[in-house]
């Protein structure tokens, strides 16, 4: 596993061994270039963070910070030893926490753009997406999902060879659009 593009491309990442499915190359890269004006200067939110690939590969392409959620043993081992690597801990922090406690604390509009990579088995990318329907904690909001999955909302999903993503956008003045 590695960075895929930006000023780090190339940069080999720690993955930890056990039930940790880091998102495919493929599927982050068009993620994230599919993102790509919403990246620059962005202060991102990477929820499930598990290796931190996600969020790494965004501050790679010019956003300004991130913070990562992830509260894994195993992978917040490897997470910090992937912000090491790049040496980004002056524009990054990890929060030890359930995902779901950590949106609910955050006020409307917290982040520029948050990225969620949960377990694809579980219910958890549908109860995001809803959770942030009623609580727009970002301006944009990104999910993969199983390419099969119907997420709830009116957002724009995006097929990939491993997977899927579906992309969420707060309107203009407020409210989601999804």
């Amino acid at each position: 596993m590695r960075i895929v593009r930006g000023r780090w491309a190339g940069v080999a990442l720690v993955s930890p061994s056990g039930r940790v499915r880091p998102t495919a190359e493929t599927l982050r890269d068009a993620c994230l270039t599919a993102l790509g004006p919403d990246l620059e200067d962005a202060r991102v939110l990477d929820l499930f963070a598990g290796t931190g690939a996600l969020g790494l590969e965004a501050l790679s392409r010019g956003a300004a910070s991130v913070d990562f959620v992830e509260n894994g043993r195993a992978s917040l081992h490897a997470l910090k030893a992937n912000v090491a690597r790049v040496r980004a801990r002056n524009v990054t922090r990890v929060f030890v926490k359930d995902v779901f406690a950590f949106v609910q604390g955050l006020a409307e509009g917290a982040y520029d753009l948050a990225l969620a990579d949960p377990p694809y088995t579980s219910t958890l990318a549908e109860r995001l997406a809803r959770l942030w329907l009623e609580k727009n904690f970002c301006r944009v909001l990104a999910v993969e999902h199983a390419a099969g999955r119907k997420m709830p909302g009116r957002g724009k999903t995006h097929l990939a060879a491993e997977g899927a993503f579906t992309v969420y956008r707060r309107r203009e003045g407020g409210g989601a659009a999804g």
